[in-house]
């Protein structure tokens, strides 16, 4: 299941730089996560500050 991008990120492109497959970009007010992309690996999730990526 891929991970999803809550309202609590602060757009600081953390989550970005780690993703292995480049599914995260910069949406409108937040980075979001391309689901048919993600791995469901965890890596978005470990470097959040703010904890904004989860499972759906």
């Amino acid at each position: 299941m891929a991970y999803k991008i809550s309202d609590d990120c602060i757009s600081c492109g953390a989550c970005a730089g780690e993703c292995p497959v480049g599914a995260i970009a910069e949406g409108d007010g937040k980075y979001e996560i391309n689901a048919e992309a993600c791995l469901d690996c965890g890596s978005c999730a470990e470097v959040c500050p703010v904890g904004a990526p989860a499972a759906e």
